[in-house]
């Protein structure tokens, strides 16, 4: 055959069918054989029954640089090997074979090699990567090799995470992140502390496993130190940013010392000092006195040489003459300077000179009402802007309506010009004009008086309003889980699927706290939630549960420190977690107005802030309430400020409508700054001739503390606004709410006094009221099969990274991702708080682009049937979005 005949051959093995190209293949060969001259020996069996066996195949390969990488493959008995890459043959030519006799067998053995260079890589465009296989003929067929991968080899500059330093105390947990370059292959990490390698192997403290991330889990001084990641492949190395950890330890008292001895002035002493241990690394240093003392004599002191009792009776009588005469003259100034100073407050009060009124003027004497509480004469606070006025003849007008609840701490003013005059003022920034005594009287002579019998029923009215202690809902539970709903308060309650044992169901209960806060601040921190208890609390577990609290901080980290607290069995409060920690016992998502929390165990929690500068913010809802008087020309109105969670909100609807109020405005939100600036609450615009409020009572400052701590009742300020006459039925006005030196909030009120004509603005979206628990798959958003095959994905690991990690940031979980490593499934407990943040509106599309970013589906969630759903799920999927 001549070599014509051969380049024609080799032209047409591209089409031949596969019985076609072996005979071809063998002709070839032979033919090559007679134009070199040599010709293989007859005595080589070609072993006509025996297929292909392959003794070495293609591995994967990497491509480094610009070097190109050889794929090798071998098998017996052969009469011919090809290479065939991303499914097209390798030309002949680009193929080196050569042929043995295997001596055992005595059968042929063939291997073939190729070269595979980076351009023909980086010209492949496919949706999988670059690939070889090779096929194998035998007399009796052929054989196929595994495929191997062929990838260009790379590792990038920089980290995706490098770790950051940290300062913790001993014995505390210590996290370092760290998120290698994106290589091929994935690189491996190894960490340095004080640039000398790390063994986990060797100290069960340290744990290095859990993707990338280097847990120390119980901080020692010896761990303090500079720890850098290093990350490297086949192609090179790279160094992270070095760490500084710092392990500190603070400072505690010894145990006190003896009492020492008895000294000449009667007193003993005790000592202890800073030093077990002592504060290292920058540890607080110890608190409290290091020094005590108290008298040792119990009666028998020694003065001048001689027992107590033996001194001269002479000499106590002069000591008692003495204390006489002093407390007799200063009681005689005392009365003195009272009498002078009634009598000059009585005058000054006649006349009008008061720069500063109590807002309890607004209900009556608070102290009447309740002659438990007592006036706060230590208060000292500044103002900067416009002082409140009022008219002190209408006190006893407004302690007629039972609406109107005692606000002693709310002053609207705080000091007298008669007070001024005295030197005692409050150093204020700014001071009131003297009014002149020429205010008129004649718009009040119809209620100067009013007969005490009259005020009996409106006090005992607000003693009888009902008072709650608690929300409360509950829902049986069993293996499937479901979602426990307290309606319209924004606190709920997620079991994830399996989290109950099989053939077991418990009853679980939820509520929240509505009366006083078991949850004492200490010093500048605030309850920025309210205190939810769920149970029992007995119940295990065995994946976390959500829970999900709202709050009313404006989030930020860089002005809020925000803790999660449980309450003990001894009704103590403990920290569980500051939100900004890394845990691996649960985990904090902080949403601008909710806090999704993973747990395994019930009990009583909430959130509390510690507020890092001034510019920290507390979110609060102002609202307005209306109602007719007793007195038919009279109008009420109630403007309340309540932290902003609903069911704060909610509290003050059911305090509206035992009283017979009606929402006139829908409510808004202000920013309330934590700058000690208090709040200011005025009526503007009254239309005249129509309407009329008393006089100076159109504005009521706030202290900031009562605004700022006001975790107990709901805090507000009441307005009366008189009609000029009984025909006039409408109503219109604004209410502004603003803080000094801050946000302000306008409330337009416009609305009809009669009830007939007025309308209803609703308080709370109906969504999750009507179903407070829901059990099985329908409690869930993502159907069970669909999020099955999403744990199945993304638990597996990846060498591109598209695993659980993905999953978690592509869903804005960047932070404390070690608790997802310590979990069975971490995607599931991903989906698990996917499901809580998102109750509402079940944003399943928000999902499937999530999973697309990450590449690997490709077909949103809405679009997936369901074949393992029965029809009655399918349908309620359709309906929630899917």
């Amino acid at each position: 055959m001549g070599t014509g005949a051969a380049d024609r051959s080799r032209g047409a093995r591209w089409w031949l069918p596969w019985l076609g190209l072996c005979f071809w293949a063998a002709g070839a060969e032979a033919a090559r054989g007679a134009d070199s001259g040599e010709v293989l020996p007859d005595s080589i069996p070609s072993a006509p029954g025996t297929l292909p066996h392959f003794i070495e195949e293609p591995e994967d390969a990497y491509i480094i640089k610009s070097n190109p990488i050889a794929l090798r493959c071998k098998a017996r008995p052969a009469m011919q090997i090809f290479f065939k890459c991303n499914g097209e043959w390798v030309h002949q030519n680009e193929h080196v074979s050569e042929e043995s006799l295997d001596e055992s067998s005595g059968l042929k053995v063939r291997e073939v090699f190729i070269n595979v260079t980076r351009q023909q890589v980086e010209d492949f465009h496919g949706p999988e990567d670059y690939w070889c296989q090779c096929v194998a003929w035998s007399h009796l067929g052929t054989s196929k090799s595994r495929k191997a991968s062929v990838r260009i080899a790379y590792l990038r500059k920089n980290f995706e995470q490098d770790p950051q330093g940290r300062e913790v105390p001993i014995e505390g947990m210590i996290v370092l992140h760290c998120r290698p370059p994106e290589g091929v292959p994935a690189a491996e990490v190894e960490w340095l502390k004080n640039e000398e390698p790390i063994d986990s192997e060797q100290d069960e403290n340290i744990d290095t496993r859990a993707d990338h991330n280097l847990i120390i889990r119980q901080a020692r001084l010896s761990d303090s130190g500079n720890y850098t990641c290093m990350a490297a492949n086949i192609v090179a190395k790279r160094r992270s940013l070095s760490a500084t950890v710092v392990v500190y330890v603070d400072g505690s008292w010894e145990v006190w010392s003896e009492w020492s001895v008895c000294s000449p002035e009667c007193e003993h002493l005790r000592i202890r000092e800073c030093t077990a241990p002592p504060p290292r690394n920058g540890g607080k240093f110890c608190e409290g006195l290091s020094q005590e003392s108290e008298n040792c004599t119990d009666g028998l002191c020694i003065l001048d040489k001689k027992p107590l009792h033996e001194i001269k009776p002479q000499s106590i009588e002069n000591a008692s003459d003495i204390a006489l005469y002093s407390g007799l003259g200063a009681a005689v100034v005392a009365v003195a300077v009272l009498v002078i100073g009634v009598t000059l407050y009585r005058r000054s009060h006649s006349d009008y000179g008061v720069d500063v009124i109590d807002s309890s003027a607004l209900t009556g004497n608070s102290l009447l009402l309740n002659p438990a509480m007592h006036p706060d004469l230590t208060v000292s606070r500044t103002y900067s802007g416009p002082i409140c006025l009022q008219d002190p003849l209408d006190k006893e007008l407004m302690t007629e309506s039972s609406l109107f609840n005692p606000l002693s701490d709310i002053k609207v003013k705080v000091q007298s010009s008669f007070m001024v005059s005295l030197g005692v003022s409050e150093r204020a920034e700014y001071h009131g004009k003297n009014h002149s005594g020429t205010f008129p009287h004649g718009n009040n002579r119809g209620f100067s008086t009013i007969h005490p019998r009259n005020k009996t029923p409106y006090i005992q009215n607000l003693s009888s309003l009902p008072t709650r202690t608690e929300l409360r809902t509950t829902g049986v539970f069993g293996h499937l889980g479901g979602r426990l709903v307290m309606p319209n308060t924004g606190v709920s309650l997620l079991i994830p699927h399996g989290a109950i044992p099989e053939e077991n169901s418990w009853e679980i209960y939820m509520s929240i706290n509505q009366g006083e806060p078991s949850l004492q601040s200490d010093g500048s921190e605030v309850l920025l939630s309210p205190e939810v208890t769920c149970g029992p609390p007995d119940m295990l577990v065995t994946t976390p549960f959500a829970l999900t609290i709202p709050h009313c901080a404006d989030v930020s980290s860089e002005h809020w420190n925000i803790h999660l607290k449980k309450r003990t069995q001894q009704g103590k409060w403990e920290e569980v977690m500051s939100v900004e920690d890394e845990s691996t016992s649960c985990y904090c998502l902080l949403d601008p107005f909710a806090c999704h929390v993973l747990l395994d165990s019930f009990g009583t929690y909430a959130l509390t802030g510690e507020p890092i500068t001034d510019c920290a913010v507390k979110q609060l809802k102002v609202a307005v309430f209306g109602c007719m008087s007793c007195n038919s020309l009279d109008y009420n109105l109630r403007v309340y400020c309540v932290d902003n969670t609903p069911c704060a909100f909610q509290e003050v609807v059911s305090d509206e409508r035992h009283q017979g109020g009606q929402l006139l405005e829908e409510p808004k939100l202000l920013h309330f700054k934590g700058n000690t600036f208090s709040l200011q609450i005025s009526v503007l615009d009254i239309p005249p001739f129509l309407w009329r409020i008393k006089p100076f009572t159109a504005c009521q400052e706030v202290p900031f503390s009562r605004v700022w701590s006001s975790n107990r009742q709901p805090l507000h300020c009441a307005f009366s606004l008189e009609r000029y006459t009984p025909t006039t039925t409408q109503l219109s006005c604004k209410i502004c709410i603003r803080q000094l030196k801050g946000h302000e909030q306008i409330l337009q009120v416009q609305t009809s006094i009669l009830e007939s004509e007025r309308e209803t603005i609703t308080f709370f979206a109906q969504e999750d009221s009507t179903f407070p628990a829901q059990t099985g798959p329908k409690a869930f958003k993502i159907p069970y099969s669909i999020r099955q095959r999403i744990c199945a994905t993304f638990d597996t690991p990846n060498a591109k990274g598209k695993d659980w990690q993905m999953l978690a940031q592509k869903n804005s979980i960047n932070r404390n991702l070690s608790y997802f490593a310590t979990q069975s499934s971490p995607s599931a407990v991903i989906l698990n708080l996917w499901e809580a943040r998102h109750q509402q509106d079940g944003d399943l599309d928000s999902l499937a682009c999530a999973l697309e970013e990450i590449g690997r589906t490709h077909t949103k969630l809405s679009n997936i049937t369901e074949p393992q759903l029965d029809d009655t799920d399918f349908n309620y999927s359709r309906q929630n979005g899917l």
